[in-house]
């Protein structure tokens, strides 16, 4: 687990936490959209969420700082837990398990620990520095994450949230073209598009438009899975308001394609 055992062991405990609440919440709604969706019932799920784990940490680790997609940032210091209760609240919502709580522990600049869990695919992956990948139901029930070792586009596998932000960001050429380029896309979605390109089931992930919490936990799980996380300008942070992962290989040309004019 590398010298931060004890932060990601920790990490596992607030989200059992967070998946308690999650998943309860998840069976009541149920909703049958007949018109336009309501998030109302997803935003409240996610604030009693980020609460509960804020309250955990409080307790737990008061010196530490945290940030929240909900309540933003509380406290200060190089240790700062990043949380975002609910990832993928439109699947949430229409009652598609694909979501997952993202806990990612940052030191100083560097993703130190990153916990996904989604509870509704039975499945969590995670990650502490130096100590490796690791999907499964729990810390003693895991097998290790490893990316792919495609090489060729023509090859490749990608996955994505959506093409909405692409066309936003006048980058709809790019990535039309990347996805001409390769063997096979699918729209997976959020976090779970990048925990594929971890356990080496895709190759590609990419999404034009995120913020932190989206993101700092998957970069330590992708980079210690073997695979390079970056944004669209190739630098290797999860603060660059965009995310690329790939099995390593493919990186350079892909960042190519997705920044063409």
């Amino acid at each position: 687990m590398g010298s931060y055992g004890d932060d990601l062991r920790f990490a596992h405990v607030l989200a059992d936490a967070a998946d308690d609440i999650t998943t309860r919440r998840f069976r009541a709604l149920d909703l049958r959209v007949e018109t336009k969706p309501d998030l109302t019932p997803v935003s409240d799920a996610d604030r009693a969420t980020e609460d509960s784990l804020r309250n955990v940490l409080r307790r737990a680790r008061p010196r530490d700082a945290v940030l929240g997609e909900e309540s933003g940032q509380t406290g200060v210091g190089p240790r700062r837990w990043v949380i975002d209760p609910i990832d993928g609240t439109k699947n949430y919502v229409r009652g598609v398990p694909v979501w997952a709580t993202l806990i990612g522990l940052m030191d100083g600049p560097e993703v130190v620990v990153g916990v996904v869990s989604a509870p509704a695919l039975s499945r969590r992956w995670w990650a502490a520095a130096g100590g490796g990948a690791w999907t499964g139901r729990s810390l003693t029930k895991a097998s290790r994450c490893q990316v792919s070792g495609v090489t060729n586009l023509g090859d490749a596998s990608f996955s994505y949230s959506g093409i909405g932000g692409w066309a936003e960001k006048d980058l709809l050429g790019g990535f039309m073209g990347l996805a001409k380029s390769v063997w096979r896309t699918r729209a997976f979605g959020d976090f779970w598009s990048h925990m594929l390109v971890a356990e080496g089931a895709v190759d590609i992930s990419a999404e034009p438009d995120v913020s932190l919490w989206d993101v700092a936990a998957i970069q330590v799980i992708v980079e210690e899975a073997g695979g390079r996380f970056t944004d669209l300008s190739g630098t290797a942070t999860p603060e660059g308001g965009s995310v690329v992962c790939t099995n390593g290989h493919l990186h350079d040309e892909v960042l190519a394609q997705l920044t063409k004019p």
